[in-house]
């Protein structure tokens, strides 16, 4: 397995019963597969979940067991379901081929061997190392609450998007429990309206121990309005990173509450 395929970062203290999940968040490309994009696709890496893994970083201090992943979604895309076509959609392929607007991002496509290979280099122990965590919560404390944790632009104007597949993921008390966090911060927040969850939270979020939450925030929360209109990765340093940080520790620490409570 690729050593640094991902990060778990462990609970501090005593720990809840609570995993997130970065699956969009890691920014490195390995060389064979940076030969094969085009180069302003590989500078900005668009419609990734820029730098959550800084934003979240007071999670283990919660007591949330938290994983992320390294390697950039368009390696491979772990909240996609693994089926065929494996190289396609930006919205449904394992291996993008496009932007989610449409635009082409290979110079040269990756021959079936080399998706294959991806697939098994990249996706395979990433969801079997999450199953893990999972199992593991389930056998210590009966049942988890899975957080797949993303960002986004576009396609809605709303600060924050929750998704439990219309109520079929996770216990109505834990939606309306983030919901009521982020509006007590001043968020503007939907439930289910486009993103009502992806693989990750629909495959776990059936699993009857399992209580499955998407939490969508809009980029403009934390990244300033002139880094996202360049052509390269955003920066995240600045007071406007901070205090988005500060507003979402106070969100997860109400999540706990009604968690640890329940």
């Amino acid at each position: 397995m690729i050593e640094d395929l991902f990060t778990v970062l462990p609970a501090q203290g005593q720990p809840l019963p609570i995993i997130a999940n970065l699956p969009h968040s890691g920014l490195q490309v390995p060389p064979n597969v940076a030969r094969q994009l085009i180069p302003e696709h590989l500078r900005s890496l668009p419609n990734s979940d820029w730098h959550l893994q800084e934003l979240y970083r007071f999670l283990p201090s919660l007591g949330i067991t938290v994983l992320q992943a390294n390697y950039s979604r368009y390696v491979v895309d772990l909240n996609r379901a693994l089926r065929p076509p494996f190289l396609g959609s930006f919205w449904s392929a394992v291996v993008p081929e496009q932007t989610a607007f449409k635009q082409p991002i290979y110079v040269q496509k990756p021959s079936r061997e080399e998706v294959r290979s991806r697939i098994n280099e990249y996706y395979t122990p990433y969801h079997r190392k999450l199953t893990a965590l999972l199992n593991g919560a389930i056998a210590q404390f009966g049942t988890v609450t899975l957080l797949d944790l993303h960002s986004f632009m576009g396609l809605i104007t709303d600060d924050v998007c929750l998704g439990n597949a219309n109520g079929q993921t996770c216990l109505p008390a834990l939606i309306d429990a983030a919901a009521a966090g982020f509006a007590q911060q001043g968020y503007q927040v939907v439930k289910n309206k486009v993103f009502s969850g992806g693989y990750i939270t629909r495959h776990y979020g059936k699993q009857p121990q399992i209580n499955a939450l998407q939490i969508e925030i809009r980029y403009p929360i934390y990244l300033p309005d002139d880094q996202l209109e360049i052509d390269h990765i955003p920066q995240w340093q600045g007071a406007q990173f901070e205090q988005a940080q500060a507003k979402l520790q106070q969100v997860l620490a109400h999540i706990c509450t009604t968690v640890h409570h329940r």
